[in-house]
């Protein structure tokens, strides 16, 4: 008789089908409770650079490289061309103004001094002989209406009489009539001769005029030849240093060639190059400093240039108030312009950090100096030293500046020894 088998409940294949559901199940549960954890790393505290908020005085500003240049420059530049014939004086001469610096040599401008000098000479000449024949004309003129009165007067006598005797039938009627023509033709020639001699005043008045004119034209052209030939002489324009001469004798040089530069020694500015960027921001007296061992000397931009070139463009600046002694004309100052007044302000050190957060958060140090956790944070303005801090943290408030190039997605850094 057959016997019927008890079948067992755990067999080997079962059991061993569950321990691996099992230990899925438990990989997967472990995997969730791990990651949804904060995500740690062991930072050690040595490569660190840890730093303090704390509360100051926060300026805004960039700092920019400025070259000491003389306050103004004059050129020298060949009003006349020609010939290098002499050198007075030599490059970095300290000159007055009217020093003279060099010479040159031009046969047409003095040619044409000494045709224009002739051709004036003449002219006054001439004038003079005019004037002389002008002024025997007019002698003439009066000699001829002194005559023509004089003989008017005694016609004008004689009819008058010869009218009364006329009258009383003393004398006849020929006689009178003879009396009273001579009279009218007298009277007739006064007049001729007046109006003569009127015209020929104005005539003489208008000539002398014209000759004047004439001459003062040709006087002032003259002037003008002899200005080009003084010109030939290159003299200092101010008081100032003689640099960059760039004649030699016996070189030509060409009208308006440049020979050299007078710098005014009354004063220094200061020219620097800013970046593009701040070209909106950078106006005329806004503040610089330049900070020395001693003191920091006050400066104010003078003017700004808006012409950009390989993203830069410059200012000048001056200083307000007592400058630094022993500045040289090429010295190069560090200067800081500023681009706000100093205020109180949380400070937050500069440092790697903001590369990989952009400023919107940083690692802020655990009270027990163990840990370091992520906190959002809030800046405003920037110098080369600080960032302003207006949210997120609080003065004595450490945190992690180094750079964060190595703790991709990390909440929470182990500070270890």
């Amino acid at each position: 008789m057959d016997r019927k088998l008890e079948q067992k409940t755990w067999n080997s294949k079962r059991i061993m089908t569950v321990a691996g559901i099992t230990a899925i199940v438990a990989l997967v549960a472990g995997s969730i409770y791990f990651t949804s954890g904060k995500s740690k790393y062991n930072a050690p505290i040595d490569r660190l650079t840890i730093s303090e908020i704390t509360k100051g005085p926060f300026q805004e500003f960039i700092p920019v490289n400025g070259v000491v240049m003389p306050l103004t420059t004059i050129y020298l530049d060949a009003v006349q061309g020609g010939t290098v014939q002499q050198r007075y004086v030599e490059d970095g001469a300290k000159l007055k103004a009217g020093d003279p610096i060099l010479k040159l040599s031009n046969t047409d401008v003095e040619l044409s001094l000494a045709n224009s000098e002739n051709a004036v000479y003449a002219a006054q000449t001439q004038m003079q002989i005019s004037q002389n024949a002008a002024q025997q004309n007019t002698v003439n003129k009066l000699q001829s209406m002194a005559d023509a009165d004089n003989a008017f007067r005694d016609a004008e006598r004689v009819y008058n009489l010869d009218k009364k005797l006329y009258a009383q039938k003393a004398i006849g009627l020929q006689e009178y009539q003879v009396a009273e023509n001579t009279y009218q033709y007298q009277l007739r020639k006064k007049k001729l001769a007046a109006q003569i001699l009127k015209q020929d005043t104005a005539l003489t008045k208008e000539q002398t005029k014209q000759s004047q004119e004439q001459y003062r034209q040709m006087n002032s052209s003259l002037q003008l030849m002899r200005k080009e030939v003084a010109d030939l002489t290159v003299r200092a324009p101010i008081d100032g240093q003689l640099t960059a001469l760039d004649a030699e004798v016996g070189q030509n040089k060409n009208k308006g060639e440049h020979l050299g530069q007078i710098d005014a020694i009354s004063g220094i500015k200061v020219r620097a190059n800013v970046e593009e960027h701040y070209i909106s921001r950078v106006f005329t007296g806004l503040t610089a400093y330049y900070p020395t061992d001693d003191q920091t000397y006050k400066l104010t931009v003078k003017k700004v240039f808006t012409q950009v070139t390989a993203g830069q463009f410059q200012v000048d600046m001056e200083f307000v108030g007592p400058q630094p002694k022993g500045l040289r004309k090429g010295q190069t100052l560090q200067i800081r312009l500023a681009f706000s007044d100093e205020a109180p302000a949380l400070l937050l050190p500069k440092g790697g950090f903001y590369q990989q957060t952009g400023g919107n958060w940083i690692f802020k140090v655990s009270d027990d100096g163990k840990t370091a956790y992520k906190v959002d944070i809030q800046l405003n303005r920037q110098n080369p030293d600080y960032y302003e801090v207006t949210r997120g943290l609080k003065p004595g408030d450490k945190v992690i500046t180094s750079s964060y190039e190595n703790y991709g997605d990390i909440q929470e850094l182990i500070l270890t020894k």
